[in-house]
């Protein structure tokens, strides 16, 4: 069992019958009143998001997931293919299940599956990966790092905001869980 005193960020639980991510906590306390804990889970299955208030010590049964390796091999369409790194056997998931991360999926990529009684249940990216800009406007000479930003497009085809002397060909290395650029590799 797990209580709301130990929620955090992608903590799984078992509400109303159903797996649900925690993706985001709020303890709220209120004069003279039980505190609550506000927050957003995501059920597994569906993908819906929903805001659920629960009051402080509220406890949950909490599932355990085997996490392995994973390498990411292609996509079809809105499916997406990885193959077990330990079994060697293919794995296939919904685009709606890896959201906003398959912005940064690239061919070949290792990554942490998280596993409930041989289903994959949930695909964690690194913090970082590196990714080459294949699409961006030129620089200009005297650009530096403080003067502003520019929308440059990488290989796996999404867009990112990098300073202005980012050029065309150049490797950067990119926050997975913000999308946001942090350096040239």
């Amino acid at each position: 069992m797990i209580s709301t005193s130990q929620f955090k960020n992608g903590v799984i639980i078992i509400y109303e019958n159903q797996m649900c991510e925690v993706l985001e906590w709020q303890l709220v306390k209120m004069q003279q009143r039980q505190p609550i804990v506000r927050t957003r889970l995501r059920n597994i299955k569906t993908g819906n998001v929903v805001e659920v208030p629960f009051r402080s010590g509220d406890k949950f049964e909490d599932v355990y997931l085997e996490e392995r390796s994973i390498q990411y091999l292609y996509h079809e369409g809105d499916r997406y293919h990885f193959m077990d790194s330990q079994t060697y056997h293919e794995v296939v998931v919904s685009r709606q299940m890896l959201g906003d991360q398959v912005d940064y999926l690239k061919d070949n990529s290792e990554v942490k599956g998280k596993f409930s009684d041989e289903e994959l249940i949930l695909v964690e990216l690194p913090a970082s990966v590196v990714l080459e800009i294949t699409e961006t406007e030129p620089g200009v000479r005297g650009d530096t790092a403080k003067s502003g930003t520019k929308p440059a497009k990488v290989e796996t085809g999404a867009v990112v905001k990098v300073p202005l002397f980012v050029t065309t060909g150049d490797k950067i290395r990119v926050d997975t869980r913000t999308g946001e650029y942090l350096e040239r590799a």
